[in-house]
C-alpha cells in the first residue's frame, strides 16, 4: 500500500500515555488467548454501531447535520504505525467528504482514538479485548494498536492493507451514524427478537464492510495507492474475521443465529461489491434479499 508522504489527518487523540490505560501491551500481551479474543471480537464489533436504511445518500437527501469539534491531539512524531493510522483516517477522510458533497451533504469528520489497556467513551468503559470499535455516542473509532499484532500472528490476516480495512470498516460505521442507521438499529432494541436484532447487525456490518470496499475503490481512482496483494489481504481480513471463522477458531459449533457480524464469504462478498463498484447506493444490505 503506496501511503507514506501522504496527508496525516488531525483527528488523532493519543491516550496511550495516559494514567487511566491499564495492562501495558496491546491485545497480544495481555494474557488474552484467542478465545477469549475471537469472543470479545465477536462482541465487540457490537459495541460499533447501528441501522436500517441508508435513507439520506441512498434517496439523494443531505446528511444529518452534525457539529464539528476542534482538532484532535496527533500522536508522536516517528511512530510509523500511528503515522500509517492517521494517514489512513485522512485518506478515508478525503473520499468521504466527497462522496457526500456528490449528493449535497456536508462530511462531519470522526476522531480516532489510539488507547492501551482501557479508555473512557460515552459508549462505557473501552477495553484492549473488544478490538477496534465505533462509539456512535461521541463519534469517535478506538483502536489499541496491539490488536494488528492479533490480527497478524493469531488470526492470520497480515499486512497493511489488511489494517487499512479495519480502519475503513470502523469509518464505515460512522457514516452509518451520519446517515441516520445507528439510531434506526437502536430503535429496533427490544421491539424484535435476540435473533432478529442479530440479523439486522449482520445487515449493518456487512455494509460498513461495503463502505469499506468504497473507500478502496475511490481511493484507489484518486490516488492509485493499491499495490499487487492489497486487495487479497483485505478479502482475507473479512474471511478471518466472519462469524463463522471465529467461532470455528474458538472450537465451538458454528451457530448462525448467533451471528452479529455475518461469514466470512458474506463479508467478502460486501466488500468486494464496494470495491468493484465504488457505489454506496449498491451497499444497502437491507434491501439485499440475499446476503
Amino acid at each position: 500500500m503506496k501511503w507514506e508522504g501522504n496527508r496525516q489527518s488531525d483527528n488523532v487523540e493519543d491516550r496511550r500515555d495516559e494514567g487511566g490505560s491499564s495492562g501495558g501491551g496491546g491485545l497480544g500481551g495481555r494474557h488474552i488467548g484467542i478465545g477469549s479474543i475471537v469472543i470479545a471480537l465477536v462482541a465487540s464489533y457490537f459495541l460499533g454501531v447501528n441501522p436500517m436504511t441508508v435513507l439520506s445518500l441512498l434517496s439523494g437527501g443531505s446528511p444529518v447535520p452534525q457539529t464539528q469539534s476542534a482538532p484532535a491531539h496527533k500522536p508522536p512524531a516517528g511512530d510509523h504505525l500511528a503515522t500509517f493510522v492517521s494517514t489512513v483516517l485522512a485518506d478515508t477522510e478525503d473520499v468521504w467528504t466527497d462522496v457526500f458533497a456528490q449528493s449535497g451533504g456536508t462530511y462531519q469528520k470522526p476522531k480516532l482514538v489510539l488507547f492501551r489497556g482501557s479508555t473512557p467513551t460515552a459508549c462505557g468503559q473501552g477495553q484492549t479485548a473488544m478490538g477496534p470499535f465505533y462509539c456512535p455516542a461521541d463519534r469517535k473509532v478506538y483502536i489499541d494498536l496491539g490488536f494488528y499484532e492479533t490480527l497478524k500472528n493469531q488470526l492470520g490476516a497480515p499486512g497493511d492493507f489488511a489494517q487499512a480495512y479495519v480502519i475503513a470498516h470502523e469509518v464505515g460505521h460512522h457514516v452509518q451514524n451520519l446517515l441516520g442507521i445507528s439510531e434506526k438499529m437502536d430503535q429496533m432494541r427490544g421491539r424484535v427478537s435476540q435473533v432478529q436484532y442479530n440479523a439486522l447487525s449482520v445487515r449493518l456490518e456487512l455494509q460498513a464492510d461495503c463502505f469499506a470496499g468504497v473507500w478502496a475503490n475511490r481511493a484507489q481512482a484518486s490516488r492509485q495507492l493499491l499495490e499487487a496483494g492489497d486487495v487479497e489481504e483485505a478479502m482475507n481480513a473479512a474471511a478471518k474475521i466472519g462469524d463463522d471463522a471465529l467461532q470455528r477458531a474458538h472450537g465451538g459449533q458454528v451457530v448462525p443465529d448467533s451471528f452479529t457480524h455475518g461469514t466470512s464469504a458474506q463479508r467478502q462478498h460486501w466488500f468486494d461489491t464496494g470495491f468493484k463498484n465504488g457505489s454506496v447506493q449498491r451497499c444497502d444490505t437491507f434491501a439485499a434479499r440475499q446476503l
